[in-house]
Order: C-alpha cells, then sequence, then structure tokens
C-alpha cells in the first residue's frame, strides 16, 4: 500500500515520539512499518490496551515475520513478574460491596445501609489508588473524584474511616491472605520501578492508559512510541488519563482516515466543536479517503445499557423481520452490574419479593426508596440504569429478556447476525458497514443549558468524556450512519451517507412505557388482574401524553404542597400515577417540599 507523507514523517523518526491519531488513520499499520524500519536485531515491546488488541496485533506482526516485536499489556506484564514470583491468588472479578463489608466487619449506624456504602466507597479508593502513580493511598484525596453533593457529603463524614479501611484491604492482598486483583498486581508491579529489556516500547491507545500503566512506561531507557487518539478517551471513568498531553515528546499526527468518507469526517469534526462549550476545544482536521459502499455489518450503538436495551426492544417486538440478532460481549452482562447485583434482583426488591433476591446488598433493602438512597450517596450507575428500567418496563423485564435472549446468535455465528448491537465501550476498536445511533448520548441542548451555572459545579472532564463517546460512535462507520436529529448538527449539509431520524417516536416510546407492540399493565379489577395496552391506556387518559406546560407545572407544584395524594392527581390531569410521579421527580417536588 501507498503510505501518506504524515506516515513516512513517523517510521523516518528518531528518538521518543507521541502520535495524535484520527478514527480510521492506520495507526496500527503504521507501527507495524516503524517496527519494520528499525533494525533487525532491535528488541521492541508492543504494549497494547487489552487482551483481543493483543491477539490481533500479534497475529499481524507474525505476518510480517516481525519476530523480534514482543506483544503484551501492561497486566500480562504484571501478571508474570508479580503474581508468579509471589504465588498470587487472582481474583477476576474482583471484590463486591457485601464480600468487602464481610472482609472488613464493617459496621452500620442510625443511616440505612451506611456499612454498604462504606463499602462501596472503598472499593472505589483502592481503584483509585491502584490505577494513580502514587506510592501511598493517604497521598490521594478520593474527594477529587467524587461529584454527587450527596455522595461528597457522606464521604467526607467518613473519610478517615474509608481511608483506613482501604489500606486495611490493601495489606490483606499484599499479604495474601486474600485473593488479589488485577488492579492489585498492576501497582505492585509500578512500584517494583520494573526495568524493562527492550530497545523500543510502542505503546497503543495510550489516550486511555491509568498513571500506573504511564509511570511503567515513562520509566523505561528504550525509544518510546505512544499513539491514540485525544478524542478516544473513554475510560475516565477507570481513572485513565490523556497520556499524549503528559507525554513531552515529539508529535506527530495521522488526520486521513481510511475507514470513511469527508462526509462523516465532517460529522466527527462537528462532534468535536461540541467542546467549545467546555472552553476545551482544538480545530481538528480530519480528511476522509474511505469509499466503501457495501453493507454487510449493521450495528446499534448507545451511550449506555439503559438505551441499548430499549433499542433492542423495538427490535424484538416491532420489527418482526429480524430473525438473529448479537450482543458484543456477553449477553448477560447487559443485566448485571459489576458488583455481581442483576436486574432480577432490582425487580424482585420492586415486587417486594424479597425472598427470590440472590445479592446481598440489594437483600438488604426494603424498597426501592433506599436503593435510590444508596445510588445518590455512592453514585453507583449500574444500578441506577437497572433502577430506571424496572421502573419503565416492570413485570414484562422477563419476557422481553426472553425475546432477546431468543433472537441472539453466539459469537461462532456473528456474521449471520442482522444487527450488532453494543454500547461504545463495548465496540471500542470495532468498525462497521453502517452504524445507528440511539438518542442518549450527549447533546449540543445540554451543553448549552450548563453554560450558566457556576464552574465548580461542572464536572469537565465528565462531560469532555461525553463528546468523545459520541465522536467514537459516529466514527465506527465505514459507510453510512443513522443519527437522531437531537444529535444532529443544525444546518449540517444533506448526505447519502448521513441520514437523520426523526425521534419523536423514540421520545414517546421512553415516556409511555411501549414495547413497540402496546405492552400489558396490570390493574386490579373486580379482585383479578386485567391487562391494559398502552392503546387502551390512551383511550382512559386522554391528556396522558399531552405536553407539561408551566402552567400545569405550576398547578402539579400547588396540588403536591396540599397534599393531594397521586392518585387523585392523575385523576384530575388525566394522566397514569407513573407520569404524575414522573414529573414530581422531574420537578425534584420531593427535594424541594417533602
Amino acid at each position: 500500500m501507498e503510505l501518506t507523507k504524515e506516515q513516512l514523517d513517523i517510521i523516518h523518526s528518531t528518538g521518543n515520539i507521541k502520535i495524535n491519531a484520527v478514527a480510521g488513520s492506520g495507526k496500527t499499520t503504521t507501527i507495524i512499518e516503524y517496527a519494520k524500519a528499525r533494525p533487525v536485531n532491535s528488541r521492541i515491546l508492543y504494549l497494547a490496551f487489552n487482551k483481543s488488541v493483543k491477539l490481533e496485533a500479534a497475529k499481524k506482526f507474525a505476518e510480517q515475520g516481525l519476530h523480534n516485536v514482543k506483544v503484551e499489556t501492561a497486566h500480562s506484564l504484571a501478571y508474570k513478574s508479580i503474581v508468579f514470583q509471589n504465588d498470587y491468588k487472582v481474583r477476576p472479578q474482583g471484590y463486591n460491596t457485601n464480600e468487602i463489608v464481610q472482609l472488613l466487619q464493617l459496621k452500620g449506624n442510625e443511616e440505612q445501609h451506611t456499612e454498604y456504602v462504606i463499602a462501596n466507597h472503598i472499593s472505589k479508593f483502592i481503584a483509585y489508588f491502584c490505577n494513580s502513580n502514587k506510592k501511598k493511598v493517604q497521598d490521594l484525596n478520593y474527594l477529587d473524584t467524587v461529584f454527587d453533593p450527596k455522595a461528597k457529603s457522606f464521604v467526607q463524614k467518613f473519610y478517615d474511616y474509608i481511608l483506613g479501611q482501604s489500606r486495611i484491604l490493601l495489606s490483606k492482598m499484599d499479604k495474601g491472605d486474600i485473593e488479589i486483583t488485577h488492579d492489585f498486581y498492576l501497582k505492585k508491579f509500578q512500584l517494583s520501578n520494573p526495568k524493562l529489556p527492550y530497545d523500543y516500547i510502542l505503546f497503543d491507545e495510550g489516550q486511555d492508559a491509568s498513571p500506573a500503566m504511564l509511570d511503567i512506561f515513562f520509566r523505561q531507557n528504550a525509544i518510546k512510541v505512544i499513539v491514540g487518539d485525544t478524542h478516544q478517551q473513554i475510560y475516565g471513568w477507570r481513572f485513565a488519563v490523556n497520556s499524549l498531553e503528559k507525554a513531552n515528546f515529539q508529535t506527530y499526527h495521522l488526520t486521513t482516515s481510511f475507514r470513511f468518507s469527508q462526509d462523516i469526517a465532517n460529522l466527527a469534526m462537528e462532534v468535536l466543536k461540541l467542546k467549545e462549550h467546555l472552553d476545551e476545544h482544538h480545530t481538528v482536521s480530519i480528511i476522509g479517503q474511505g469509499s466503501s459502499n457495501e453493507i454487510q455489518t449493521k450495528a446499534v450503538l448507545a451511550r449506555t445499557n439503559l438505551g441499548l436495551l430499549l433499542k433492542a426492544i423495538e427490535y424484538v417486538t416491532e420489527k418482526k423481520k429480524v430473525k438473529h440478532i448479537y450482543f458484543e460481549g456477553n449477553i448477560n452482562s447487559y443485566t448485571y452490574a459489576d458488583d455481581g447485583a442483576s436486574l432480577y434482583d432490582v425487580l424482585n426488591l420492586y415486587n417486594q419479593k424479597r425472598q427470590y433476591i440472590k445479592d446481598d446488598l440489594i437483600k438488604s433493602m426494603r424498597s426501592l426508596e433506599e436503593l435510590e438512597d444508596y445510588i445518590s450517596k455512592t453514585e453507583d450507575t449500574q444500578l441506577s440504569m437497572m433502577l430506571s428500567i424496572v421502573k419503565e418496563y416492570g413485570n414484562d423485564i422477563p419476557d422481553i429478556i426472553k425475546a432477546i435472549k431468543e433472537k441472539h446468535i453466539e459469537n461462532d455465528d456473528k456474521t449471520k447476525a442482522e444487527m450488532i448491537f453494543s454500547t461504545v465501550h463495548r465496540c471500542k476498536g470495532m468498525e462497521y458497514d453502517a452504524v445507528q445511533l440511539v438518542d442518549d448520548f450527549i447533546t449540543k441542548e445540554k451543553l448549552e443549558k450548563l453554560e450558566d451555572k457556576r464552574q465548580e459545579e461542572i464536572n469537565v472532564a465528565k462531560l469532555n468524556e461525553e463528546i468523545n463517546l459520541l465522536y467514537v460512535a459516529v466514527t465506527r462507520t465505514r459507510n453510512s450512519i443513522h443519527i437522531p436529529e437531537t444529535l444532529m448538527p443544525k444546518e449540517f449539509p444533506k448526505s447519502s451517507r448521513v441520514h437523520v431520524q426523526k425521534t419523536e417516536g423514540e421520545k414517546e416510546k421512553l415516556q409511555t412505557n411501549s414495547l413497540g407492540t402496546a405492552p400489558k399493565t396490570n390493574r386490579k379489577e373486580n379482585g383479578t388482574e386485567k391487562s391494559y395496552t398502552v392503546e387502551e391506556v390512551r383511550t382512559k387518559h386522554t391528556d396522558a401524553y399531552k405536553p407539561w406546560t408551566p402552567e400545569l407545572d405550576n398547578e402539579l407544584t400547588v396540588m403536591y404542597c396540599e397534599g393531594v395524594n397521586v392518585k387523585d392527581m392523575a385523576k384530575h390531569f388525566g394522566r397514569t400515577k407513573g407520569a404524575i410521579r414522573s414529573r414530581i421527580k422531574k420537578l425534584e417536588l420531593e427535594e424541594l417540599y417533602g
């Protein structure tokens, strides 16, 4: 293949360099050619971001006859050095909240579930430390990672206890009293100040490296090459940092994408302009030279598990012609939180069937309100999503998941899938012929609403990452993209490759609990349970789906303050009780007047 001038400049460079590469710009090809141009007796280490990237890279280097290139991940290097030498036992899934409570024998107080909230913060504090470049836990201020006011207040109150117990749990792992985690042995490897026997070290996906990984990399005597895309950093929640900014190396750029056309490149650049609202944007140039016209693989990409599940429900219930679907990653992972709680546990709590709840944390809750209180004190986004799904679909969930699983095919048959479903985090590094985005990403309107807030009230890093997630999603396509109207930049020129989706129907489904084909809402009538379809509910509540006006909001607020119950308010407004509760929450009436 013919290399670009940008690629040739990198290949012929000397000394430590960093490469800022836009999506689809052939960075792997460039790195392979860079390795080819080094002396044949050079010892070269290629550091991959994860195992799947490692396997793919090893295959490509071997095909080029580059047997002097060793392919590893930071964790695989650490595993060989730390786990083997110390005879540690590894706990791959880590420790969930309940296990930390038991291991440390944490005690509660008069507040609800205090011990579990503390355990949740201990888990996060340890992850923060293990991914940092600090030598001691006390060298970090964990409060820097907490933004929700209620969670921040809780952590401030128990900070010394959380810090002390975090150190105790780390000590137990260090002594081998309990199994160690992946984060722990990487941290121990970093603190051992390892010297790697290589002449060149090539660090891929550098924008998602943790400070611990970077510290290992920067300390080596080898010639160092770090490559990534500043705008593809999406692992800040795992304490990744923008290593390209931290590397004081000669900078090179790869601005030509061979994946997609200029239409998609223009859309990607428009997405990145959203950073102007954060005062972080620097003009980015992307040249699109992709020319694919075939459509073999189609994918639906979402920001969240909830958004993806809602779209999957639509495909299962409405698009009857679609027989085979595939979820990137284990399909069961979309119904489980990292901490072990499942969607069914939250559903059983919703139904007050606590005897069927398997997760000890959820079982300790007496109501959804208690779970909401726990979520607010821990900023547990996964549990928050599960709670949203349960509130949205209730007892339809088992049938929904069953229907999705019946159409799901396994890894070996992925090519047979008529539609692939994935969150952006799970499809990182992948590409598809056609992409459809779910309407759950950051929008210009949301960013504009934040401009009036004080700087200390805004988590700029998180918002920057939200924009990056939209950019990564847009740049997964080789051919065309279907983008919701709410995400589409105003006055973007019409294109045969960029298709705009009207989103009113999507919003209505979210608001009315529609499963596409008239989901059932159970009500008791004459002592027996009767099922109502959405159409029947619409007939009964003629005003149920009209927009709320300021006048109606004021009327609702007055009635709430006067103590009118939800049933009577629903009757008064001609809406469902669920719609009234949703509006009360939206207006934060409980917080203001409860």
